[in-house]
């Protein structure tokens, strides 16, 4: 793609993915909403890779979740503890492939990043064989153990966690 166009393919200028996921994040946050984000993985992503599930990963960007946020214009970072162990998260902007409310799934999703150069994505740490989930994401706070139940999880509300809806 041309360097002259963003990296959501409008003409000239930067992209509007970094300004909508900080849009969309502030939105949560104002509405008392738990911000989640689906991230593609490959190479030049840093997350706990035992946490990713077909090269996808879903982070929990709230204030209460996370230290240090930084939503830039090129990458997300922050700081963020997985099995009770602090660990630093850097996440390319074109790598978001969706941004929600955890409660409502209100959100917008965003086309996939392009293919690395080599084109061979990460391959995730080998795990148990799971179960497979419905939406094929995997939120970073559930534990391998977790996987032995093809239910969706219940929310605070006592139903079931609502999933990304996409708003046209």
């Amino acid at each position: 793609m041309d360097k002259s166009q963003g990296q959501d393919g409008g003409a000239g200028g930067t992209s509007t993915r970094p300004y909508l996921i900080r849009a969309l994040h502030d939105w949560c946050t104002d509405n008392g909403f738990t911000p989640y984000i689906a991230v593609h993985v490959d190479r030049s992503v840093q997350v706990p890779m035992e946490y990713v599930s077909n090269n996808e990963i879903v982070l929990n960007i709230g204030f209460d979740a996370t230290s240090g946020l930084d939503l830039g214009n090129d990458f997300i970072q922050f700081k963020a503890r997985f099995g009770g162990v602090a660990r630093e998260i850097i996440v390319p902007v074109d790598h978001v492939v969706a941004i929600y409310a955890r409660e409502n799934g209100q959100g917008m999703a965003f086309p996939a990043p392009e293919p690395l150069a080599d084109g061979a994505p990460v391959a995730p740490v080998p795990a148990k064989p799971e179960a497979p989930r419905r939406s094929g994401l995997r939120l970073a706070s559930e534990t391998p153990e977790d996987d032995g139940d093809d239910t969706p999880p219940e929310s605070p509300s006592g139903g079931p966690r609502p999933s990304l809806k996409r708003v046209k």
